[in-house]
């Protein structure tokens, strides 16, 4: 148990800067949890500092621990795809993980993806505050349970709470969304097509949201 407690003794401390490229590179040395033992590196946001909309994941995947970038696997190109059908560009928002290293179990030769528990998402929690603090969003999209309940707490649901701009501590507006992988364990193609246009038509929602 004191080894635990040990793990998650060190909060992280984002510099005091005015520069994601400068807050980027503190993260690679992060130490605040176990994961950067197992992951092959921070994956940090990207996007334009200032813009509009902030789009929150849960962490990042097999693919983005690789490349080092945010949602550039699988879930990546369905989010690419709905964005555009939105009409949302993502070269203009900024985009992000609540938990910026990968937590896995092995499979074989495989890596499979396991939730962060609430220890991870608060030591990475200084972390989404500094980007939150640098960028300023005017709308937030909390895509999944990890990303909505960080900003709005344990309690939050989001089959209840999903497609409305809600206001928060961290954000202005925020609206919770489901994380695109979701979409992908869907059973069959009738529930994946369902469940997508509710996808994109939360994006529309964004869209307006961000734009009143």
């Amino acid at each position: 148990m004191a080894k635990n407690v040990e793990e998650y003794a060190r909060p992280a401390r984002p510099p005091d800067t005015s520069s994601l490229t400068t807050l980027c590179e503190a993260s690679r040395h992060c130490t605040s949890c176990h994961l950067y033992r197992r992951g092959t590196q921070t994956v940090f946001g990207e996007g334009p500092k200032h813009a509009t909309m902030m789009v929150i994941g849960e962490q990042p995947g097999d693919y983005e621990d690789v490349a080092g970038k945010p949602f550039v696997g699988p879930a990546g190109k369905i989010m690419d795809r709905a964005l555009e059908e939105a009409g949302i560009d993502r070269s203009q928002v900024y985009v992000t993980n609540a938990v910026k290293h990968f937590k896995w179990e092995p499979r074989g030769k495989r890596r499979i993806h396991q939730k962060p528990n609430s220890h991870e998402i608060a030591a990475c929690r200084p972390w989404l505050e500094a980007e939150l603090r640098l960028v300023r969003p005017r709308l937030v999209v909390a895509m999944g349970a990890t990303a909505a309940q960080t900003i709005f707490g344990p309690a939050f649901r989001v089959t209840r709470g999903r497609g409305s701009a809600l206001s928060s501590k961290l954000a202005p507006r925020v609206l919770a969304t489901v994380h695109p992988s979701s979409l992908l364990r869907q059973p069959d193609e009738g529930s994946r097509r369902r469940e997508y246009g509710h996808f994109v038509a939360d994006l529309r929602t964004a869209l307006r949201a961000a734009g009143e």
